[in-house]
């Protein structure tokens, strides 16, 4: 059967750098450690992803090492004004400096430079982001301090090989379904979280990549029945042949789905979308609301972006059987082309 579990404790990386054993798991169980790596420190990317989000605005947070490259970003989208901003800081060479921890459990990640300072830091049932970025947009400032709140409960965990190269892999981890609490600001208008509705997830991610990819990921959130639920879909990227990255999540424990395809319409993101499921259990229409959009062409990196928020409806099954219905559900899908 398809979609292997991984369930024991062990090191990710076997001695030659290959992945030790290929699949998802609901927590990180396979251990992490930069040293067993025996690719080139050029080509390892560790970065941590925050989205905070409701159905008016959302913030975006990267805090990343990426070999040659560091990528530090902050987005503010405003969903009724029609508008984001992202504003990304690029250095060269951290090569490692970045010290990004090896576990999403715990460990602060810090950047500070001229523009931006940001932190990432974990304590005991808690996630919080703060941000200070001095000119951010049109010469004025952005703030935020936003805690998230993570109670006991299963997330999505893959470990993914390539077929082409062997030390190539991709681990990674999404936690969905944490209730955020605080605010941005942003020209004298203050963006309040509010834990009773709004929600963020965490993208942890640490391996190395081939060069150029193309990748297709969903994420999104909310309150159904008065319990927390929230989706994580996505495909394109490495061998999936041992898992699929797709689950739901419902009132903490997660629900593993097979296959799930996006269904883009040709040249214009923000026409509606449908999503299917090799097992009929993912089944829904996306109704765009903004497309967050970014290219970047500079001699050996290239980045076709195409993040777009919108509200979701259709069914959603659980492996009980139990139809968890949506209707308007304010979620993202993206669709992004990297050479880096």
């Amino acid at each position: 059967m398809r979609n292997h579990e991984v369930t024991e404790r062990q090191p990710l990386l076997k001695a030659d750098g290959s992945l030790r054993e290929p699949g998802w798991s609901k927590a990180l169980i396979q251990e992490y450690d930069r040293s067993r790596i025996k690719a080139s420190k050029f080509r390892i990317k560790e970065w941590d992803y925050y989205l905070v989000l409701n159905q008016d605005f959302a913030g975006a947070f990267t805090l990343s090492d990426d070999g040659y490259i560091g990528l530090q970003s902050v987005s503010l989208l405003n969903f009724k004004e029609g508008w984001e901003h992202t504003e990304t800081i690029l250095n060269a060479f951290p090569m490692g400096k970045m010290k990004m921890p090896a576990t999403s459990d715990k460990g602060n990640i810090k950047y500070k430079d001229k523009r931006l300072s940001m932190e990432f830091l974990v304590t005991p049932g808690k996630r919080t982001i703060k941000c200070d970025f001095k000119d951010f947009w049109k010469g004025k400032p952005f703030h935020c301090e936003i805690t998230l709140s993570q109670p006991p409960m299963d997330t999505m965990v893959i470990a993914t090989p390539w077929k082409e190269k062997k030390t190539a892999f991709y681990y990674n981890q999404k936690i969905n379904c944490m209730r955020a609490e605080g605010y941005m600001a942003f020209d004298e208008v203050t963006y309040w979280f509010k834990p009773e509705t709004d929600y963020g997830t965490l993208d942890w991610g640490r391996g190395v990549w081939t060069y150029d990819n193309r990748w297709y990921w969903g994420s999104g959130n909310g309150t159904v029945g008065g319990k927390p639920f929230g989706f994580n879909i996505g495909y394109g990227f490495g061998d999936t042949s041992a898992a699929s990255e797709n689950m739901l999540f419902y009132d903490g424990k997660a629900h593993k789905l097979d296959d799930v395809i996006f269904h883009i319409p040709e040249g214009d993101y923000m026409k509606p979308w449908t999503f299917t499921s090799s097992d009929g259990r993912f089944e829904m229409e996306f109704e765009p609301v903004l497309d967050r959009a970014a290219k970047i062409s500079a001699v050996v990196i290239a980045s076709d972006q195409h993040q777009v928020f919108g509200k979701m409806s259709g069914k959603a099954v659980l492996d009980n059987g139990m139809f968890i219905e949506l209707k308007d559900f304010m979620c993202f899908a993206e669709d992004v082309h990297n050479r880096y």
